[in-house]
């Protein structure tokens, strides 16, 4: 600035245009534009200006921006989905880029820089196989949190893997298996039975009893439906119900609301609105609702005894949770107390022991003892001394 108002005095002073160019290493031109800016605005023209265009034929309209604005703060989705939406909803307009919508939110102060975490890798399993609705559900507790009266919330959910859709979002008074088994049958009545259902190895889903079995499950087996659990410290193999899970909390616990009656309600229309209006990317921007049918398998009214093949011996155990064969007993667990079970020869020694489809383990008929694996010797022919 200082020399521009320097190379004005100069040429008042008499300096040729020229002579001016040559010190201040200019060019001609340049020195005609700071002449003819200070002519006709003073001082004040010699200032820097900005080299933005007067005219951008890309810049969004008042009206754009606001539908924006407005489409965040009824969903709370970020810009892919919110382009989604908005072309949905209105297909005549030409609705800007992610990366544009993106800006528009931060600028409007609605989104917020997230801090880097470190991310568990994908792991295939075990969902790999789930190409249909119904071949698989995914529970689990979503972490309990307090509403504003204090009151403690613990909401069981359940989605169809394949889908994506919420069955269940609903506060459990208890997290023990009668509450939970309520919620359950409430929703095998609405929507059929799967084939599988994927938990966790917490209760009342699993145990330490043989074959990981709680009383929750084992109703699920005599119902058809395999139990399937997660390793232990993986929750990336339940991925698809966790990654839901944070969503849930997003939408509905920031913060709770104000008593447990209120939270349900935020729950249920949260549900419509994951299920029906929310576009899924990994079905192609379509709802979790237009996925998603029925199971044709129908919660029977009484839950079914176990069925066993014709090669399979049929043993009942008793109270104490032993099995006899051959006149001796063997312990197994107490769970399985007045259950039939299954045993198939493995050999002339050990019978596998079966839950319905669920191996549980081994029954040694010479030692009398119930092995959780598959022991070291088996498969090998007895000596001559029975051991």
């Amino acid at each position: 600035m200082d020399q521009r108002v320097q190379l004005i005095r100069d040429y008042e002073g008499g300096e040729s245009i020229s002579a001016l160019a040559e010190v201040y290493g200019i060019a001609r031109k340049t020195v005609y534009k700071w002449l003819q800016r200070h002519a006709s605005e003073g001082v004040v023209g010699l200032a820097d200006r900005s080299r933005a265009p007067l005219h951008n034929p890309n810049k969004l309209s008042e009206e754009m921006i606001a539908a924006i604005i407005a489409a965040r703060q009824r969903w709370k989705w970020g810009p892919r989905k919110l382009r989604v939406k908005l072309s949905a909803a209105e297909p005549e307009i030409v609705w800007p880029a992610e990366s544009t919508i993106a800006e528009v939110l931060k600028r409007a102060g609605l989104t917020h820089r997230r801090r880097p975490r470190p991310r568990t890798p994908p792991y295939g399993q075990p969902f790999a196989a789930v190409d249909g609705a119904n071949q698989t559900w995914c529970t689990d507790f979503k972490g309990w949190f307090r509403t504003g009266d204090g009151v403690r919330c613990d909401p069981l959910t359940i989605t169809d893997a394949h889908s994506r859709y919420l069955l269940r979002c609903q506060i459990t008074a208890k997290t023990d298996t009668i509450h939970v088994a309520a919620i359950f049958e409430s929703a095998f009545r609405e929507y059929g039975l799967p084939l599988v259902i994927h938990n966790d190895n917490g209760t009342p889903f699993a145990s330490r009893a043989p074959g990981g079995l709680s009383r929750l499950s084992m109703e699920w087996v005599k119902l058809g439906i395999l139990p399937e659990r997660s390793r232990v410290a993986s929750p990336q193999d339940n991925g698809r119900h966790e990654r839901m899970h944070l969503t849930l909390k997003q939408a509905t616990l920031q913060p709770p609301e104000r008593n447990r009656r209120r939270q349900q309600e935020a729950f249920e229309r949260f549900r419509q609105e994951y299920n029906h209006e929310r576009p899924h990317e990994a079905l192609g921007d379509a709802t979790p609702a237009s996925y998603y049918t029925p199971s044709g398998r129908q919660m029977p009214r009484r839950i079914p005894e176990l069925e066993y093949g014709e090669e399979i011996l049929v043993r009942r155990i008793s109270q104490q949770g032993s099995l006899k064969l051959n006149g001796e007993r063997t312990f197994i667990s107490e769970i399985f107390a007045y259950e039939w079970m299954g045993l198939r020869a493995f050999d002339e020694r050990y019978y596998e022991v079966l839950y319905g489809p669920v191996k549980l383990g081994f029954l040694d008929t010479v030692r009398h003892t119930f092995h959780r694996v598959m022991p070291r010797n088996a498969g090998l022919r007895l000596s001559s001394d029975g051991r």
